[in-house]
């Protein structure tokens, strides 16, 4: 599976910008319900309640125009992206002016008014900065104030006391400055919850991250049993179901019975079993299920599938690598006396007084020390082996190379080894050193126990590609394997030769995973042996 893109924090400003705007368009609503209720004062039966208009005409032309200009600013909120503060500055500007025309037209509903556009400022306040939202203030204390001296200098009667206005003005810097600071208190706040929000959506997309890229199968089963949840390890070890039916999830027992099994006798026992069971899936897996509640006192069940080839592929290393570095102190107290041993039997062999008999015995005991040093040195070069260093290589061009230098190491004679490719040239990530000493393992093995008895050897070096990935074969036209030796041929110290160590292929083995590449024996069924390797391609992520 591709990697799941993981969410996108939101920066502060995206978050702010989103709130200011809903806050925005609520402004404007709230505009529209002032504009119609103006109107419906000024033209229905039920104004006269508020009192006599001084100026009708004035009353009546306001009412008109400012009910299409509340609609044009809500439509505009939606439509329009440019400055909200511009947008709320304008607003309210509107709703200043059309407050004194009405105030001056009809001085009964001034309290109203002066109440109502009290709610403007503040509202205009929370969008704007704090020194807009002075100005959006002193420009509505401003307009109450003119209006009232207008109707002084006017000669029209005072409809209220100075006072009166002279309170409404400073509510006005009162109520602009309460709610700038609590708009900004609040869009501080909402940012950080977003910013919180987006840090918890993503912590939880690497969570599923990790836990769909896990190598444990990990299963999230309900209290009736039904899965909600695999990740790719799981889906891997059940094989290919499908583990939704019309778009419902699938219970346990349905694909996996004694998975269902050994789940009711934990939630009943609260006791695992060690006994591993097998899945009934495409390779027939045997796992070991382990499992856990999500919450404490929850039905809901985490369950773990642990694969007991891959655990015992790790004990297997473990114990190979502790009998490496002791077999290493080993073949270093080994190599010594056999050396002296076999330095003894060289100066023995010069003497003159031994008859055949006593030649023949020094030979075999000169041919046990040199198989005896050909272990050494196998299990030397074992524990000295390094960590790959892969390279971008043609494998191509290599493999000729190496069959050029290899072809000068041997004598000539009658075994014939042939060169093939599928293709010009292939790319591989692979270290050379490595991919040379197993070359040099399959071939010599080849060239010894792949010939027909009284017949020279004949192998055939191929490279192709394989869906995407680069491969090598090192094919014999000899007897063959027996299924029964082929099953163990990698295995440390096996050989069916008195002259073997049982070294050399379980070293290739493990220098092709140390560079994850896959070496396997596949039979010839026309007679022979074939052994593949199978390399990863160029854009492989290199070998821990």
């Amino acid at each position: 599976m591709d990697r799941p893109p993981l969410t996108r924090t939101p920066t502060r400003s995206d978050t702010a910008e989103d709130a200011l705007r809903r806050e925005l368009y609520l402004f404007a609503l709230y505009r529209t319900l002032e504009a119609a209720l103006l109107a419906l004062m000024v033209f229905s039966p039920f104004g006269g309640l508020i009192g006599e208009p001084r100026d009708p005409f004035l009353a009546m032309a306001v009412a008109i125009a400012y009910l299409p200009m509340a609609l044009a600013l809500l439509l505009a909120t939606r439509r329009d992206r440019s400055s909200l503060g511009w947008q709320a500055c304008v607003g309210v500007g509107v709703d200043i002016v059309v407050a004194a025309l009405i105030t001056h037209a009809v001085p009964g509903a001034a309290p109203g008014v002066a109440m109502m556009l009290l709610f403007n400022v503040g509202a205009a306040a929370l969008l704007v900065p704090l020194p807009l939202a002075m100005a959006v203030a002193a420009a509505a204390a401003c307009a109450v104030v003119g209006e009232y001296l207008w109707n002084t200098f006017g000669g029209a009667a005072a409809e209220r006391p100075f006072a009166e206005v002279l309170m409404f003005s400073v509510s006005f810097f009162a109520m602009a400055t309460v709610s700038n600071l609590l708009g900004r208190q609040m869009r501080e706040s909402h940012a950080v919850a977003s910013l919180r929000a987006a840090e918890v959506a993503n912590l939880n997309e690497v969570n599923g991250l990790i836990i769909r890229r896990m190598r444990t199968g990990v299963l999230l089963v309900d209290r009736s049993g039904f899965v909600r949840l695999a990740n790719e390890a799981a889906m891997m070890l059940l094989g290919d179901i499908d583990l939704m039916v019309d778009g419902k999830p699938r219970n346990v027992r349905d694909f996996a019975p004694e998975l269902a099994t050994r789940l009711a006798a934990w939630r009943k026992d609260d006791v695992s079993s060690d006994i591993p069971i097998l899945l009934d899936g495409d390779e027939q897996t045997e796992v070991l299920p382990r499992f856990a509640r999500l919450l404490v006192d929850g039905e809901t069940t985490l369950v773990f599938l642990d694969d007991t080839s891959m655990v015992s592929r790790r004990a297997e290393s473990l114990t190979l690598a502790a009998m490496g570095r002791f077999s290493a102190s080993l073949a270093h107290e080994i190599r010594n006396p056999l050396a002296a041993i076999s330095y003894a039997t060289q100066l023995l062999e010069e003497s003159t007084n031994l008859d055949d008999g006593d030649h023949r015995l020094l030979q075999i005991v000169h041919q046990q020390c040199m198989r005896t040093n050909g272990i050494v040195e196998s299990v030397l070069g074992l524990a000295r082996r390094e960590r790959a260093q892969p390279e971008n290589i043609d494998l191509v061009a290599f493999v000729r190379r190496f069959l050029d230098e290899y072809l000068e190491t041997i004598p000539p004679d009658l075994d014939e080894i042939k060169f093939s490719h599928g293709v010009p040239t292939l790319p591989v990530l692979v270290d050379p050193r490595h991919l040379q000493q197993v070359l040099t393992v399959l071939l010599q093995n080849s060239l010894r126990y792949g010939r027909m008895p009284g017949q020279p050897a004949r192998v055939i070096l191929r490279v192709e590609k394989r869906g995407e990935h680069p491969v090598i074969e090192v094919l014999d036209r000899g007897p063959g394997i027996p299924d029964a030796v082929a099953a163990q041929l990698f295995r440390p110290f096996f050989t069916t030769s008195e002259h073997g160590t049982g070294l050399g292929l379980y070293i290739a083995r493990e220098l092709g995973r140390a560079n994850g590449a896959n070496l396997e024996y596949i039979s010839v069924p026309a007679g022979g042996a074939c052994f593949r390797l199978t390399l990863p391609g160029p854009d492989a992520l290199p070998s821990a």
